[in-house]
């Protein structure tokens, strides 16, 4: 089988040939133009001589003696040779030669037309004579009342015009070839460019591997973002749009125009490789790494994957809850474990009635917290999330209150249970961790209140810490007041993102008043308004 034609050969014979037809088109066109100048030479050439010499006085002159070919013939060879034209002939009216270059044909008849110069008008033609074909011109000779009495003819041989031409043809050759050996040589150069930057790969196999790679690039589920030298979109896939919500087109686009947080658009153009970095967007969470791209010492650009991490993140929140439920169920048991080795202990002891009021009491005081939370929250999530954190909070020496408004139906509405997760949960976690930090100066509190009624899911956390400092960007990823450590600052970038998702509001403040469930000295206040009634 014949390997086929790489590229850069088929663009080497295409341009050959090209180069050939404008070479030869030239040649054609600068040859008609070549024979066309020397013919209109020649005729202005004759025109001008035969004008000349009709226009001599001595010619006038000479007609008006007995014989005028004795003073014209010696004239008229002196203005051929001066002339360079081939034949002056001049005539009576009757077209009878008194001059001719040979001199035998002094006196026999002109051979061509003479009837328009007859009737005053010179007029150039080519026509076959005693010297053979000839560019020629006949002009009239006027006397002094203006009528013709005699005919002036000059002319030059088609092979004297031939050999004219013939001496320009050379240098029109030259140029030609010049011209021809250039194209040549600049189609082989950037042919071997081709060539070397299609590494020899024919157009067939070139457009196989670009609907190849088209159609995996377009197809994956990763999103891709190339991003030139210049900080410009250079490639963006269809999944990196969709993570991103840019619009179809984006290529050359600056990446600072396309709406990315001042974080994601610094990973986008780092000179540096960033990996597995999280950044959170509008309504996702997204795993981002970024490589340097390099060709030899010069960097071109930066190669982008970004990878959807909501579901995941969903999932850890959702784990971490279930972890914490498990945790606090150990820690239950082991409590419970110890206050029936009381209770047992006590019967041995044989003070039953004692034994009895401590199983009891704490009987009942568990069972009262699941009734009054159960009670509240319809919300089977919500409820397990609260009764979790309350058993956290007893663990961590932190008074978790639910005030006494709190109540909430079913969430089917359309608040996901997930979502709820992630708002209630990270509020009350971060609630805790600074009632905790600063139980010194006061006892640890953390009040929720959640309600749904008249469409809206109300939200509000409050803790006794030390609030929130002003101007504070508290919704961006990684922020925190606590030392830097892996995975802090993403939990309230992530309450953020869910209310946001939701169309809904969040407001923080610092102090709360006593009547709306929380201290008098209190701390952050988180309030959270979600629309339910509509749909996401």
């Amino acid at each position: 089988m014949t390997k086929p034609w790489t590229l850069a050969r088929q663009f080497l014979v295409l341009q050959l040939v090209l180069v050939s037809l404008l070479v030869g088109a030239g040649a054609a066109v600068a040859y008609h133009y070549a024979g066309s100048a020397t013919d209109d030479k020649a005729r202005q050439a004759v025109v001008a001589v035969a004008e000349t010499v009709a226009d001599s006085p001595s010619v006038t002159a000479a007609l008006a003696t007995p014989d005028p070919s004795r003073d014209l013939q010696p004239y008229a060879e002196q203005v051929r040779a001066d002339t360079a034209v081939d034949f002056i002939t001049i005539m009576d009216t009757h077209g009878i030669r008194y001059t001719h270059p040979d001199p035998e044909r002094i006196g026999e008849p002109f051979i061509g037309n003479i009837d328009q110069a007859l009737a005053g008008h010179a007029f150039t033609e080519t026509y076959t004579g005693t010297l053979g074909p000839s560019v020629r011109a006949v002009v009239p000779v006027f006397d002094e009342d203006g009528d013709v009495v005699a005919l002036v003819a000059a002319g030059i041989t088609v092979e004297a015009i031939a050999a004219e031409f013939n001496e320009r043809l050379l240098p029109l050759a030259a140029v030609a070839a010049a011209v021809l050996v250039v194209g040549v040589a600049g189609s082989y150069l950037v042919s071997a460019r081709l060539g070397r930057q299609t590494r020899g790969v024919a157009p067939a196999e070139l457009r196989s591997m670009f609907e190849y790679y088209e159609a995996i690039l377009h197809s994956v589920k990763e999103g891709l973002v190339l991003v030139g030298g210049d900080g410009r979109v250079v490639l963006c896939n269809d999944a990196a749009r969709d993570l991103l919500g840019l619009p179809a087109d984006v290529h050359d686009t600056p990446v600072a125009d396309l709406g990315l947080t001042d974080e994601l658009a610094a990973a986008f153009t780092s000179p540096d490789a960033r990996s597995d970095e999280l950044h959170l967007t509008e309504t996702r969470l997204l795993l981002v790494n970024s490589m340097p791209v390099r060709s030899r010492d010069r960097r071109m650009g930066n190669a982008v994957t970004l990878r959807d991490h909501t579901e995941l993140q969903n999932l850890t929140g959702e784990l971490d809850t279930v972890r914490g439920f498990a945790d606090t169920l150990h820690a239950q048991a082991h409590e419970s474990a110890n206050r029936l080795h009381a209770v047992i202990s006590l019967i041995e002891l044989g003070h039953v009635d004692r034994a009895v009021a401590l199983a009891t009491d704490e009987l009942e005081t568990a069972q009262e917290l699941t009734d009054r939370v159960v009670g509240a929250v319809a919300e089977p999530v919500l409820a397990a999330l609260l009764l979790g954190k309350l058993s956290e909070a007893s663990e961590r020496g932190v008074d978790l209150v639910l005030t006494a408004d709190t109540a909430m139906q079913d969430s089917g509405e359309g608040v996901d249970p997930r979502d709820l997760i992630t708002i209630l949960g990270n509020l009350i976690d971060n609630a805790m961790d600074a009632a905790v930090e600063h139980a010194a100066e006061r006892a640890p509190t953390v009040t929720v209140t959640v309600r749904s009624d008249a469409g809206e899911l109300f939200v509000r956390v409050a803790d006794s810490g030390p609030g929130v400092a002003d101007g504070a960007d508290i919704f961006r990823r990684g922020w925190s007041t606590k030392p830097s450590e892996n995975g802090r600052g993403l939990g309230l970038a992530l309450v953020g993102q869910a209310v946001r998702r939701y169309g809904g509001g969040i407001e923080v403040a610092n102090g709360i008043a006593p009547e709306d469930g929380g201290p008098s000295d209190g701390g952050a206040v988180f309030t959270v308004r979600l629309p339910i009634s509509s749909s996401r």
